[in-house]
């Protein structure tokens, strides 16, 4: 544990230093107990220091709203200044991408059997729409229509994706 210790104190350090705005012992040795006790959480689809820089930054959070802390400072902190401090793994956003991804494709296979397959060839297999009119038999100019109407068609459907409140 001691060699994990060195490998990512700086960073630990770093993160604390940056949220509390001074060096804090107390807090450090906070985040490797509980890095210890939830090492079993771990899995190694992303990087140590993403998952110990996310743990950090909420026992952070933690402690701005723990009793402790107010009655230490007898100050209220501001709610959304601690729901500010966030730190996000490159696991999470793996996730998210992943996410994003199966709910594209499946707007992308809803869509109406014309629209989808010259959507796929263009947006997907990168073809060009002189290729997609030789490859399916029609007119470019229908291609680009059956483009647009598609595009429309997702962009109506997949709207809420903009604003990353998805589930």
């Amino acid at each position: 544990m001691n060699e994990q210790i060195k490998r990512y104190q700086a960073l630990v350090r770093a993160i604390v230093k940056k949220l509390t705005g001074s060096e804090n012992e107390d807090l450090e040795q906070e985040i490797y107990i509980k890095a210890w006790e939830k090492r079993g959480t771990y899995t190694e689809e992303g990087k140590a220091e993403a998952w110990l820089g996310a743990l950090a930054a909420n026992t952070v959070r933690d402690y701005f709203k723990s009793r402790f802390f107010n009655e230490k400072k007898k100050t209220s902190i501001d709610a959304e200044k601690i729901n500010q401090i966030k730190v996000v793994s490159t696991v999470e956003q793996r996730i998210d991408a992943k996410k994003r991804q199966k709910i594209i494709l499946k707007a992308v296979n809803e869509l109406p059997s014309k629209l989808k397959k010259v959507i796929i060839l263009y947006e997907f297999e990168e073809k060009s729409y002189i290729e997609i009119a030789e490859k399916l038999n029609l007119p470019v100019g229908t291609i680009k229509s059956r483009l647009s109407s598609a595009r429309k068609i997702l962009a109506e459907k997949l709207k809420f994706l903009k604003g990353d409140n998805y589930e």
